[in-house]
């Protein structure tokens, strides 16, 4: 009799045992349409799905038709020990499962990156599914040097840690790119002022959404915008680097308008 170990999706541990495979799997960050053919095959074929919110991951099968995976269960920063270990269980038994957020890779400012770590130690298969990225797609739109950067997450919200978190790349070439929350984009960005100075910046909302916007120019005209402005949806902030064809010294200037 044929071993199922050779179906898709498994794969031998160094000990002859049959397991299944981890997927990665990048999910659109906006727009339902840019999940890739791959992305969609395995979410059809795959036996379970860890993912982050339920609902939204749902929204995916329905645009695009894809029959739902036996098991399915939910895998964030509040159960990351649990929903591991229950992977990990699945894994073993020669289940095969897939990881995604509500966008973007998994383990990007999200859970993942440990599961990897442990997948690794064990000998089980793990296999990355490449999509959508925010901090790659705001990077690309904000017109600022892309050759060298750095992606740093989510600052930390109290403005002495957020300042010394800024202050690690002062001196840097390189571009910065961080993840905000809506509700403190205009103090991450006098911060930013008053710890890197005057450098340009772009602050991207909702990408590849019915509203996204694009914001570019200087942090001072930038944190005057966004200061007292409420915000929906999910926000990136690209910052230049230290370069000084990038910094004004003079003239505070302002945002050059959005896209």
């Amino acid at each position: 009799m044929k071993s199922d170990c050779a179906a898709p999706g498994k794969s031998y541990s160094v000990g002859g045992m049959c397991n299944g495979t981890l997927y990665l799997l990048a999910t659109p960050i906006g727009n339902l349409e840019d999940l890739s053919f791959r992305a969609a095959r395995i979410l059809g074929e795959v036996e379970a799905l860890a993912c982050e919110d339920t609902r939204l991951t749902r929204r995916i099968f329905e645009r695009h038709d894809i029959p739902s995976p036996r098991t399915i269960f939910s895998y964030h920063e509040h159960n990351e020990e649990s929903a591991g270990r229950r992977i990990l269980g699945l894994l073993e038994n020669g289940t095969s499962v897939a990881v995604c957020t509500d966008g973007g890779f998994p383990g990007i400012s999200d859970p993942g990156y440990r599961l990897v770590a442990a997948c690794r130690e064990r000998g089980f298969r793990v296999e990355v599914v490449p999509g959508p990225s925010a901090a790659l797609t705001a990077l690309i739109a904000s017109g600022l040097p892309t050759s060298s950067f750095t992606f740093k997450g989510f600052p930390p919200r109290k403005s002495g840690a957020r300042q010394r978190f800024l202050e690690m790349d002062r001196d840097a070439l390189h571009t910065l790119v961080v993840f905000e929350s809506p509700y403190r984009v205009g103090k991450l960005l006098d911060d930013a002022l008053a710890v890197l100075g005057n450098r340009l910046a772009a602050v991207c909302i909702e990408l590849t959404k019915k509203f996204e916007e694009i914001h570019r120019g200087y942090l001072a005209g930038l944190a005057d915008q966004f200061r007292d402005r409420n915000i929906k949806g999910e926000v990136t902030v690209v910052i230049a680097g230290s370069n000084p064809k990038f910094v004004q010294a003079d003239d505070p200037g302002g945002s050059d308008g959005s896209v």
